[in-house]
């Protein structure tokens, strides 16, 4: 399984929606101010690499990791 961490605030509804349809998971962590709301797509390796075209084609920035990352670890990764 792969993970795509996509800044909340970066997304628009519409991509937002198809990312969604494409991923077999979808999480959304949510922080307090001053720290940014985070979604977690959850992809199988099969299918990643059309994700990631689509994140590329769309001009969405991402993060994309083999483990899923715990909440403090997104949060560390902010500070």
């Amino acid at each position: 399984m792969w993970y795509f961490l996509i800044k909340q605030n970066t997304l628009e509804t519409t991509h937002f929606q198809s990312l969604q349809k494409k991923a077999v998971l979808t999480e959304t962590e949510v922080f307090s101010e001053p720290f940014d709301n985070w979604y977690v797509f959850s992809v199988p390796k099969d299918d990643y690499t059309a994700f990631m075209d689509y994140l590329d084609r769309e001009g969405i920035g991402y993060d994309l990791t083999a483990d899923k990352p715990t909440r403090d670890e997104l949060l560390d990764s902010m500070r």
